[in-house]
């Protein structure tokens, strides 16, 4: 979440507390991170699509999560425009944040080792995203 950025959703800090659980506030606005293995997010194997719970934008279909082994809901390549990065120097490491592109919310963040055929780990809080399953 940029505070330079205006995103084409937006919201006042008391309209995001009264729309977001607490611990999705935390995640969210205030880029926190869940427990591994803590969200139902990360056993749904459903067919259908990863949508930003700030907004409701699509993130990520199905087809694109795996198992990576780490307690997160993980995938390969997002919809496209969905998400955006920004450097994270927080807790004394280089990391590559991930936030929708509509709302700014923090969803978790990007690393380098995941399979074929982007070789990249979308690694997402699953709180901060609802599913729609396909109909």
């Amino acid at each position: 979440m940029s505070d330079t950025k205006t995103y084409p959703v937006t919201r006042s800090d008391a309209e995001w507390r009264a729309l977001l659980s607490p611990e999705q506030y935390y995640i969210m606005r205030q880029h926190g991170t869940e427990r591994p293995g803590s969200c139902a997010l990360n056993y749904e194997k459903r067919a259908g699509t990863f949508e930003c719970a700030g907004c409701g934008q699509p993130l990520f279909k199905s087809g694109r999560k795996f198992e990576s082994g780490t307690g997160w809901p993980s995938f390969n390549d997002p919809e496209p425009g969905a998400v955006e990065t920004t450097e994270d120097r927080s807790f004394g490491m280089v990391r590559t944040e991930v936030h929708c592109s509509r709302c700014g919310s923090h969803l978790g963040h990007v690393f380098p080792d995941g399979p074929p055929p982007t070789g990249l780990r979308y690694c997402i809080n699953g709180v901060a995203m609802n599913f729609k399953p396909a109909t």
